[in-house]
């Protein structure tokens, strides 16, 4: 059903300060969330999604809203359902695809547990229908812009053949309540779910054009894990697509090649491939001659990450590296519509700009000039604009359109349909030098009135290593804290993006080295500032960020509390059982987790430290935390005067998502914090008591 609900602009404040959604939990959890972006051929319709709470409160839902690429008119939402739509793409036609396990009201029974299929919504307005299905679900939609050809990911058994076959091997594990996985190679599991039995197949059809659905070709019958990962895109034509593809390497290593298949035959042949490195986000140029795809150099312990783009032909060749002198590291790469030039988001200095890439000639052009960071990018047929969701640390994401090819530029906000939140306190930068004369910022979070009475300081690290402060969160909000008085320092430490590849090279395999160092010389500026109680300070941190926090505690006793989420504790156990070991170890030698390893240093620890971990988690899996709890109270002679405390859920991940989890993660971490950097009770939630 198409829906005209409509929301105030993005950008405009929703309330007073004082009293912002900040400042209760319930009501920021409530706030709206904007996620994908998605242009019409034709440039005259822009979808996003955005997800709410059901009416449990306990997950979020999202839909279809459309912005008008304009900015004149409000935004609609076009789709409603319990089970939520997503993954939105444009048919050449201009009907909209997208992904959802809503109930088809055409089946007699439908299955509460039915997988995702995907839907169409005509472009002339009515009802959504069923566009085809699959036994193992619908996922990773992609079409071409002239063409009427799909594709999409489905998880197909291994031994089936067709879909009816794949029905029956399921429905016979189901009938049997077999669970088992047979695993002939590596990976084993991902992030926060099993691999397999089922396996990622590449599947093609003809979009329909009437009531009908979609009968698929199979053009992977035999992948077996190559697909896990793959993110494909279709050529303008329809004639192939190009999807990264992982391939078995020596000592149970992947590497990530990149391929073209035919759609109608299904012929597979290799157009990026090197032992050395790593390809992915490949995209096919519009004139459909051309494919650029990032590549990664593949690490060793004295072997740091290299990112750089690179062109080839369709039919495959020599690949040629796009401005090789640029020291970023790309994030994601759209063509132009001319074919001349590329389009691409990367971490700079705290921030995630656009860039302007000519192909010819490698030239740079950074379009945006603001503190933010941009993604979904997408170019207007005309080549006009580029429109984008736009975020920063200070503001949630919203839709904004840019001029293609104008420099240093502010982006035009659209009317999107979630207004931006006031937030509560203001955005402020601070520098330092670390030891080895490098040049260190951190973004500094103060709460409204520190100017008047100090705040109480909160060191925050993030994870990674490879990553940035750079954007909204909305898993580590730093507004939370503010509003409850807090500072919030976010700092960009060696193995930081954004800063050139010295800045990963200075930290690589050296994690107990300049990423400490650089932290606490940045927690030295930010204590001097006037608005800051450099005596109540705490550190906090999630994935390597908690490793941080361990190998914190394990080295200053200058923090009152230390906040260890998700975190890495034994370096020599963590590297083998983590869901990607061969990544890890490409870094983790024995010396390095020797060197660098918090568990080591466990004597030293006297900070009270709050543990946090996810049973569920397959990246950090819990071990890591259950050997640092026991190795925290095993200190403990008086167990009645334990000062550290351990917040365990069993059925989450490495992130903590369900709204009332998270809930549950603030209160326990405020009240943590308020016993130790405050000097308050300790009033942890009542449904842990």
């Amino acid at each position: 059903m198409t829906e005209t609900d409509t929301q105030p602009p993005a950008g405009e404040p929703a309330g007073d300060a004082a009293a912002t959604p900040f400042h209760d939990l319930e009501a920021y959890m409530a706030l709206p969330r904007v996620g994908e972006l998605a242009l019409s051929p034709d440039g005259t319709r822009l979808i996003t999604t955005v997800a709410t709470l059901n009416p449990k409160r306990t997950k979020y839902v999202t839909a279809l809203w459309e912005v008008d690429p304009a900015g004149e008119a409000p935004a609609r939402r076009l789709t409603r359902s319990a089970k939520g739509e997503g993954g939105p793409v444009f048919t050449a036609a201009g009907d909209v695809l997208f992904v959802s396990a809503r109930p088809d009201p055409e089946e007699q029974e439908p299955k509460d547990d039915a997988p995702a299929a995907l839907w169409l919504l005509p472009a002339g307005g009515g009802e959504a229908r069923v566009a085809g299905t699959r036994p193992g679900g619908i996922d990773g939609v992609a079409a071409a812009a002239r063409a009427d050809t799909v594709v999409v990911l489905s998880k197909t058994m291994p031994g089936a053949v067709t879909g009816e076959d794949d029905e029956e091997r399921r429905k016979a594990r189901k009938d049997r309540d077999v669970a088992a996985i047979l695993h002939t190679g590596y990976p084993v599991r991902y992030w926060d779910h099993d691999l397999g039995p089922d396996q990622p197949r590449l599947l093609a059809g003809a979009a329909p054009d009437g009531d009908g659905t979609i009968e698929w070709r199979d053009l992977t019958p035999e992948p077996r894990a190559a697909l896990f990962e793959a993110e494909p895109d279709v050529a303008p034509d329809g004639s192939a697509v190009v999807t990264e593809w992982a391939l078995a390497d020596a000592h149970g290593a992947t590497r990530e090649v990149v391929v073209r298949i035919d759609v109608e035959t299904g012929e597979r042949t290799p157009l990026l491939g090197d032992p050395a490195y790593d390809f992915y986000a490949p995209r096919i140029s519009p004139d459909g001659a051309r494919v650029v795809a990032v590549r990664r150099l593949r690490t060793a312990h004295d072997r740091p990450p290299r990112v750089h783009i690179v062109l080839v032909g369709i039919d495959g060749g020599e690949p040629e590296v796009l401005a090789e002198d640029w020291d970023r590291w790309a994030n994601e790469v759209r063509w132009t519509p001319d074919g001349e030039a590329l389009v691409v988001t990367a971490d700079e200095s705290g921030r995630s700009p656009v860039f302007r890439i000519g192909v010819a000639d490698g030239s740079v052009v950074r379009l945006t000039a603001d503190d933010a960071a941009y993604s979904n990018p997408c170019v207007s047929p005309d080549g006009a604009f580029v429109y984008a969701l736009r975020s920063a640390v200070g503001a949630p994401p919203a839709p904004v359109r840019l001029d293609a090819n104008a420099p240093d530029q502010q982006s035009t906000l659209l009317q999107g349909p979630a207004p931006a939140p006031a937030i509560p306190g203001a955005l402020t930068e601070v520098s330092a030098t670390a030891e080895d004369g490098t040049s260190l910022r951190a973004w500094l979070v103060l709460p409204d009135g520190a100017d008047a009475e100090p705040a109480p300081l909160l060191l925050w690290v993030h994870g990674g290593p490879l990553h940035s402060w750079n954007s909204w969160t909305w898993r580590w909000n730093p507004w939370l804290m503010a509003a409850r008085g807090y500072a919030v320092l976010l700092p960009d430490p060696a193995l930081s993006t954004g800063y050139g590849q010295q800045m990963v090279d200075r930290g690589w395999a050296r994690w107990g080295g300049p990423p400490f160092t650089d932290l606490m010389a940045l927690t030295d500026a930010a204590q001097a500032r006037p608005e800051i109680d450099a005596r109540r300070t705490a550190a906090m941190g999630g994935s390597f960020g908690g490793y941080m926090a361990n190998w914190i505690a394990g080295h200053t006793d200058r923090f009152r509390a230390i906040v260890t989420h998700a975190s890495l504790w034994a370096l020599d156990q963590f590297g083998p059982t983590t869901d990607d070991a061969s990544y890890w170890l490409g870094e983790m030698t024995e010396e390095m987790a020797l060197e660098n390893s918090p568990h080591l240093h466990a004597d030293r620890i006297t900070t009270p430290m709050l543990v946090i971990h996810g049973d569920k988690d397959y990246r950090v899996p819990i071990g890591e935390a259950l050997r640092l709890w026991w190795d925290l109270v095993f200190r403990q002679e008086d167990q009645h005067q334990n000062p550290h405390r351990f917040l365990y859920f069993p059925n989450e991940n490495h992130w903590i998502l369900t709204p009332q989890h998270a809930i549950v993660w603030h209160e326990t971490v405020l009240a943590f914090l308020a016993q130790h950097v405050l000097g308050e009770p300790a009033a942890y939630p009542e449904v842990l008591r």
